[in-house]
Order: structure tokens, then sequence, then C-alpha cells
């Protein structure tokens, strides 16, 4: 190994918008370095060389269908400052630039992620659940961020790659922390929230997901609860009241270092009860009783499902030294993110639509939901409430059934017409009266033009399906006739 330390390098010691030194990176990560160690320190740490800025470190991390190894001669076009890659492939990339060898490049950026953690003086928040992880995870950010330096997971980086790479991004002066912990088998979080180690754990709520890989709810709701195994001791544990599993989980969170247990939701004993909600298209106003304190707010993001997941956000500001009031204000400025329920004014030709997408991802609960809320939208003159859906994944053989439990929810939500994509869904399309059938397709992408052909001015357009199930293309297609209009998206 050579290992030449130059004036730069020595100087990079003191730059105080350094996110890692070049000498301070080969102790945590376990590294021998290839070549002379880096004269710029880190100012990031990317994985793909898509996001890649100048100066950031770059992890080659072998994947499921891509091996990173292959990306290193594009991240120094790009302008890293260093690789990090394995024994086995040191020798042919050490031409390309300084590296970081090191046995296996996963693990080394785990070990990297806990020295972040481990100098950090920051509050850390944890938030996992089977529904609203990365809204609630965004609403803390919000809130957060009038009260100090926040850092938080980009998009639903929260697996086995996304947590440790969310972690070592950390600045040192972070003050607030916001880790969004995701799991589809029992046993994924434990190390995950071992390494987060958060002063403040949430469970937005437990739903039947992933039922492909568990035998039952409260199969999840236990491991879910794995998110408690990780608190600091003393820490607050924040459970959804309303769940069934409520008592299961909140006795292992008895039994966690957790010092303080507190619940959110609409049950009498809530200690952040919903009073009342009253929605509106583009935002809600709620009224709560959040430990005692009664509140009316504005919350940004309309529905139910928004609703009560702000209260778990309050709780969790409060938790942080936020007063209830300064939070709650904030709320006004929360909005939903693209694929998970933001609502845009489209151009059909005759006038405008609204189109809801939520076309990110989809379980039953959330399909409830997000059907629910659709509902309580009025209409306009001819308007119809039109649905397009597709499967939602990882359900095992309880599948056929929750696709065709839908036809009645959306019933109730008064829905004039529903399409319908994918081999899943056509259980829902079969079971839905004629009067409220579209079309069925095998993809999203053979609908998407007959979505587009049908919509008209006036209509409420809901779209929602699994990730896998790739609604965007339905999303995108009215987009494109919005454009085709001669009109922009707002």
């Amino acid at each position: 190994m050579s290992r030449i330390v130059t004036p730069e390098d020595i100087a990079g010691s003191y730059d105080k918008d350094a996110l890692w030194t070049p000498l301070g990176l080969i102790a945590p990560l376990e590294a021998r370095v290839s070549g002379h160690v880096p004269a710029r320190p880190a100012r990031g740490i990317s994985i793909d060389t898509r996001s890649l800025r100048p100066d950031d470190l770059f992890f080659g991390i072998r994947g499921d269908r891509t091996d990173g190894h292959d990306y290193v001669a594009a991240a120094f076009a790009k302008g890293a400052m260093a690789a990090v890659v394995d024994e086995a492939h040191a020798d042919r990339l050490a031409p390309l630039g300084p590296l970081y060898v090191v046995h296996d490049v996963l693990p080394a950026l785990e070990r990297l992620g806990l020295a972040s953690r481990g100098r950090s003086a920051a509050r850390i928040i944890a938030v996992t659940g089977s529904v609203g992880k990365t809204s609630t995870k965004e609403t803390l950010r919000l809130v957060l961020t009038q009260a100090g330096k926040v850092h938080a997971s980009v998009a639903s980086y929260n697996n086995h790659w996304g947590v440790p790479l969310t972690l070592a991004r950390m600045p040192r002066d972070t003050d607030f922390g916001v880790y969004e912990i995701g799991m589809n088998h029992t046993g994924e979080i434990t190390p995950l929230v071992g390494m987060v180690r958060p002063h403040i754990a949430i469970i937005t709520t437990v739903a039947p997901v992933h039922l492909e890989y568990f035998d039952s709810v409260e199969a999840i709701a236990d491991a879910k609860a794995e998110i408690f195994s990780g608190l600091m001791p003393g820490g607050v544990a924040i459970v959804h009241r309303d769940i069934a599993q409520f008592d299961r989980i909140a006795a292992t969170a008895r039994r966690s270092p957790a010092g303080l247990l507190v619940s959110f939701g609409r049950h009498e004993e809530a200690d952040a009860r919903l009073i009342d909600l009253v929605p509106a298209p583009d935002h809600s106003m709620v009224t709560a009783e959040i430990q005692g304190k009664r509140l009316t707010y504005r919350l940004g993001a309309p529905g139910r499902h928004f609703a009560e997941n702000s209260l778990a956000v309050l709780l969790a500001a409060k938790a942080c030294g936020v007063p209830l009031e300064d939070a709650a204000a904030v709320l006004a400025f929360s909005t939903p993110q693209a694929g998970r329920g933001q609502q845009l004014l489209l151009e059909a030709g005759d006038g405008p639509f609204r189109l809801i997408d939520e076309s990110y991802n989809a379980n039953p609960a959330s399909m409830r939901a997000a059907v629910e809320f659709a509902g309580t939208l009025p209409l306009d003159g001819i308007g119809r409430r039109i649905a397009v859906l597709g499967d939602m994944l990882e359900l095992g053989d309880h599948a056929p059934q929750l696709h065709q439990d839908l036809a009645e929810v959306l019933r109730e939500a008064r829905f004039d017409l529903v399409f319908a994509a994918g081999p899943l869904m056509r259980h829902l399309f079969d079971a839905l009266p004629s009067g409220l059938r579209g079309e069925w397709r095998a993809t999203a992408g053979e609908l998407a033009p007959l979505v587009a052909a049908v919509v008209r001015r006036n209509d409420i357009v809901l779209i929602k399906g699994s990730n896998g199930s790739r609604m965007t293309a339905v999303v995108e297609s009215l987009k494109e006739k919005a454009r085709l209009a001669g009109v922009e998206t707002v």
C-alpha cells in the first residue's frame, strides 16, 4: 500500500464542509489505499453514477442486476474523489484513480454509516409502518427544519443499502436525523435500526402487506415492532393506537429500551387524538388534542391518513423540543409527493380535470385510504370519479380476494368508472357491476391510451398500484394529453 500524505490532504482535515476527510475514511472502511491518498475530502457518498456529483466518494456495490465495479471509470469521469472497491477488482481498477480497497464493499458502507452515527450528536428519529413511512418522514423533515439542521433519507432509501448510505451521508453538524426503515421479511428491521440507534421510533400503522412472506398480520406487527429493539435507552416509542395489534406492539415496546410509549389516532385513550377533520381538495383542517393540549391546524396534505400521521409527527417534534404550536403551524406547508397523493390539474381538451397520482405503491390499506379520500372530493357539473388501478403485489394466496374486496370500497366511495391493469386486478374488474367497468388490460402501458381517450373536464382521476405495476405509464399518458392540449401541468 502506498500512502503519501500531501499538504492538500492535511488541509482537507480542517475543511468544515468536508463530509469525510481522506485519511478519516481509512479506519471506518477498514481499507487499504491503492495509489496516493486522495487529495480532496469527500463531500458526498454515491452508489449511482447517474446522480454522482464532483468530490463524491463512490462505492462499487454489487446489486442483483448490476455490479458497481463496472461503473468506477464513469464515477471518476464525473469527478469522484475516490472509489471503494473490493480486492478482486482492485488491480484492474487501480489506473483509474485513488481507491479504498476493502474485502467487501457493502459491509464497508455499513461501517462508514456506523462511524457517522457514532460521531453524531443529532436527535435521531426512525420511522416504519405498512403505510405512510415516506410521507411521515418527509413531514418530519419539514417540521424539524425550523429548529435546526435536518438530515433525512432520500426517497425511500429504507433497505439494507439505503439505511447505511443515508447514515454515511449525515453531516457531522446535523441537529436532527430522520430515517425511514422498511422490511418485507422478519428480522430485516433489527440490523437496520441497530445501525440507526434512534432516540424516537414511530410505527405509522400495520396492515396486510407482504403477506407473501408472512403467515398473518400479527407476524407483520411483530416484524414492525423490531424497530424498538434499537432505541437508545430511555427513548420514545410512538404507535398508532387504532390498529388491532396495538396491545401486541405496546408489549414489545415496553420490553425494549424505550422509556416512554405514546400513541396517536382516533382512539379515546390516544395521547395524540384526532378530534375533528374537515376535508378539502387540497388540504385538511385538523382539530386534535396532543397530550392534553387542544390544537386546530391546517394540513397541506389532504386526507384522513395524512391527518392521523401528522399526529405522530407532532408527538415526535414535541419529543425533540419543538413547541407544539410551532410544529403545527408548519404542517400547512406539507404537500404530498409525486406518486404518493400528489394532485395535478390537467387539461382534457374541453377543460381541466384533477389527477390524484398514487402510482408509487399500493397495498389494501393504502388503496382503501386513497379511494375513500377521492370519494370525499366534490364533483363539478358532468365530472366523474374514475379509478385506474394496478395490481397490489406481495399479497400471496390472499391476493385474489383482497383485490376483489375493493369492489365494495369503490362503490361506497361513489366511483363512476374503473379501469384496471394486471392479472390480479382482473379479480376486481370481474367483481364490479357492469356499469362501473371501463377497461381491463394486462399492463398499465396497454391501458394508458384507453384512459387518456375517455377522460374529460371536471373528472377526478385516481391512479394507484404497486410500483411493480408501472402505473406511472398512465400518469405520463395523461400529462402528455395535457401538453398536446397546450396546457402546462401544475
